[in-house]
């Protein structure tokens, strides 16, 4: 469909942080946008209120009139919809155009200039730093993130001047494929979503396709020691980054009383005196990966600090919901077995010689099959740990993969319980430590506030 003659826009899974980000820039752009949910939502009710007209029954008679013309409404749909949903087989059967989020996505780093974030762990608090530093600079820059960032209340930002934007891009069902960076960072790559790629090998391989797809006038920034061997266009400058080494890197770093200091090595020019606006040691690198893309686009050393000071965080980034001197309590998106890991260390270090308790819901009935036993180390670097069961998500049941499997392979003497999500604000009641961290991708988040009013009275 050509872009012009676009008047509508429906979306299937229009609730989706990926899915509402695209909704709001159509919004924006005053075309009229109407989606389906299953359920109701924080962020299904701000689109509503912002012009969106969204149903949650799979029913073709509730779909807009606007969102019924196949020659001028364009269909965005998340692959998490199966394949028999009613309104996904009404709009295929109709002649309409029908595109994922990230072919839409895609679109739109042909026509400007795409910083992108790859990889299995940190993609939307980098892409969220990155957009920051951006928008508050000279350059500023539009962005579609999979997180609400706490800067600015949304997963979302336009710039009618910039041609900048800045994409969190998904390895989950190779949507990245769509996308034709201009500059792109790659994180990571431990292997997930096995039940999409089947093997490590497949997984790896989707990455190295990713860099491919730079522009050839265009940018690699990958952090030291990856398993993926990059295949750029020729033109293609590579970078890499990571804590301690690499082309961007750190050094000075200083971490205590609530705050991490650093300076940034930068073949662009190092920068002095970088303080972190949410002081976690996982940040530093994700802070140098976002910096190096800032440079890129041309911010200039005191915008990037005064970004970096700035930076408020994402919900369920290491989201700090009661800080005082005798209670912490903060929830986290982990939901791999290195991230997992990756936020207990921080945590520790953070806390160190605290009573650190961590609630964990394992997210996906597959990824518990595939690391089961990753998770259990991971979340044996703690001395107390409770399981929440499994959050399915798009998943039906797997014979025999529970979350007893997780509890089973915990190490011999850590304090453990296995329970129901409902339990939950019995175990925070009952007490014992006095920082409690919160970890999945599911829905434990539904329980943030409630524990957030149990700690603050016992705080």
């Amino acid at each position: 469909m050509d872009a012009t003659q676009i008047k509508a826009v429906y979306f299937i899974g229009i609730g989706g942080i990926g899915m509402s980000a695209i909704a709001r820039y159509f919004l924006h752009r005053g075309l009229v946008v109407g989606g389906y949910d299953r359920t109701p939502s924080e962020l299904t009710q701000r689109l509503s209120e912002e012009g969106a007209h969204i149903h949650y029954e799979e029913n073709i008679g509730l779909i807009p009139t606007e969102c019924l013309d196949p020659d001028t409404c364009l269909v965005v749909y998340t692959p998490a919809i199966p394949a028999e949903h009613a309104e996904l087989q009404y709009f295929q059967r109709n002649g309409f155009d029908l595109e994922k989020r990230a072919q839409v996505l895609g679109t739109l780093t042909q026509t400007m200039k795409g910083l992108c974030v790859a990889g299995t762990h940190g993609k939307t608090t980098t892409s969220s730093m990155a957009a920051h530093l951006l928008h508050q600079s000279h350059v500023d820059c539009n962005a579609f993130l999979g997180g609400i960032t706490k800067n600015y209340g949304t997963n979302y930002i336009l710039s009618p001047k910039s041609n900048y934007v800045v994409i969190e891009a998904d390895e989950f069902d190779r949507s990245f494929h769509w996308l034709t960076p201009w500059a792109t960072v790659i994180t990571s790559t431990d292997a997930d979503h096995l039940d999409i790629y089947g093997t490590e090998e497949a997984y790896l391989e989707s990455f190295r396709h990713y860099t491919s797809l730079i522009r050839p006038d265009g940018y690699l920034i990958m952090h030291t020691g990856l398993k993926m061997k990059p295949e750029t266009q020729k033109g293609v400058t590579t970078y890499t980054y990571s804590r301690d080494a690499g082309d961007f890197h750190a050094e000075n770093v200083k971490i205590g009383n609530g705050e991490i200091t650093f300076d940034l090595v930068s073949p662009l020019g190092n920068i002095k005196g970088v303080n972190l606006g949410v002081p976690v040691s996982v940040n530093i690198e994700n802070g140098i990966a976002a910096m190096a893309l800032a440079q890129l686009a041309g911010a200039d050393e005191e915008e990037i600090r005064r970004g970096m000071a700035t930076f408020s965080g994402v919900d369920r980034r290491f989201d700090f919901h009661v800080r005082t001197p005798q209670m912490v309590y903060l929830s986290d998106y982990a939901h791999h077995p290195e991230e997992i890991r990756q936020s207990i260390l921080s945590v520790r270090q953070l806390y160190e010689g605290r009573h650190v308790k961590v609630i964990f819901q394992p997210h996906l009935y597959s990824r518990t099959r595939d690391f089961y036993q990753e998770f259990a180390d991971a979340l044996s670097l703690l001395d107390d740990v409770t399981i929440v069961d499994i959050y399915p998500a798009r998943e039906q049941p797997i014979p025999g993969i529970t979350s007893q499997i997780i509890y089973d392979r915990l190490r011999p003497g850590i304090q453990k319980e296995l329970i129901s999500k409902e339990q939950i604000p019995d175990v925070v009641r009952r007490g014992g430590f006095d920082v409690l961290v919160t970890l999945g991708a599911g829905d434990i988040e539904d329980y943030a506030n409630e524990i957030t009013q149990i700690l603050s009275q016992k705080a």
